[in-house]
């Protein structure tokens, strides 16, 4: 996958409240759901609530943070669904443990995963399922 660059966005105006959304912390909330966070985890990684956030997004003057956040949202899907594909296609690495002792390593498929992806793909490729039938 192409590592793009975080979202370049023109923060909202910061009110007169230091421990607020200030511009630093837009850009840092925008950098954490670019990275694949939820909404709610990246509102506490800046040190703020969801709904604070949602609130900031609705305001008239934050325009260009709403389209950031939308766009990090979008980004950060799409390496999540790659991490998905790359663990249903090579395994993940687990310890096996034996009377408390690290013995070795196996990788684990999950099947249900690639599943599921497959599933998806097959759908966002084919024909409306509303199409005529013969």
């Amino acid at each position: 996958m192409i590592d793009l660059p975080a979202p370049d966005f023109i923060p909202a105006p910061s009110r007169r409240r230091i421990a607020g959304w200030t511009p630093a912390r837009q850009v840092a909330f925008v950098a954490a759901l670019f990275d694949g966070h939820g909404v709610r985890a990246a509102a506490a990684s800046v040190g703020l609530t969801a709904q604070s956030a949602y609130a900031l997004r609705r305001r008239a003057d934050a325009a260009d943070f709403a389209l950031a956040w939308d766009v990090a949202i979008d980004v950060g899907a799409m390496k999540l669904g790659d991490t998905a594909l790359d663990r249903a296609l090579n395994g993940e690495r687990r310890t096996v443990w034996y009377q408390g002792k690290a013995v070795g390593e196996r990788v684990v498929y999950d099947n249900r995963l690639l599943i599921a992806l497959l599933t998806r793909r097959d759908r966002a490729r084919s024909p409306s399922a509303k199409s005529v039938r013969v």
